[in-house]
């Protein structure tokens, strides 16, 4: 399950990432927002790269773009393999997705927190990061599906429907890591 949720979650991640980035350059050039030097700045704090005054490389940019979307597919793989797939599934990983970010923009200073941002710009970055998860997660989940049939969480599900507290554990045979 882990080495197809990794080689999976990268290729989810990187479409997903893939995605995102041409909805905010169409957005861009719709409202005319500039582009966002803080995933740079952020890689520049993490790796100790020297840092400049104003727009920065975008080589550097891109690398913390698409190798954070990338890294996070394979969490969003993990989710599928596991089961939890569908819009919910992507829901909940637009969460994951978003803290990310503030994680590492607000440790290293390169951000600040959301509250504190005008909502126009807090909406433009929720839904970005909504169309990365749901673009993510469709892919995870058919990758999933196709190599692995049902997670085990779907398997469990499918014996009894609803939640039951009658229903014990797969048989450890029947569940990843066979």
């Amino acid at each position: 399950m882990i080495k197809r949720a990794l080689w999976q979650g990268l290729v989810a991640g990187t479409v997903g990432g893939a995605v995102m980035t041409l909805g905010e350059k169409v957005e861009q050039a719709v409202t005319g927002r500039p582009d966002s030097h803080v995933p740079a700045r952020v890689l520049q704090r993490l790796t100790g790269l020297p840092e400049r005054p104003g727009a920065q490389p975008l080589p550097v940019n891109w690398a913390m773009h698409f190798g954070q979307a990338a890294l996070l597919g394979v969490l969003r793989s993990l989710m599928a393999q596991a089961g939890l797939r569908g819009p919910l599934a992507s829901a909940k990983f637009t969460v994951v997705r978003l803290t990310n970010d503030q994680i590492l923009e607000n440790a290293t200073g390169a951000g600040a927190p959301p509250a504190t941002w005008p909502r126009g710009e807090l909406v433009v970055d929720v839904l970005h990061k909504a169309v990365y998860a749901f673009t993510t997660g469709a892919v995870a989940d058919a990758l999933a599906a196709r190599s692995g049939g049902p997670g085990p969480g779907q398997v469990h599900a499918a014996r009894r429907t609803g939640r039951r507290g009658d229903v014990g554990p797969l048989p450890r045979a029947e569940a990843h890591g066979r």
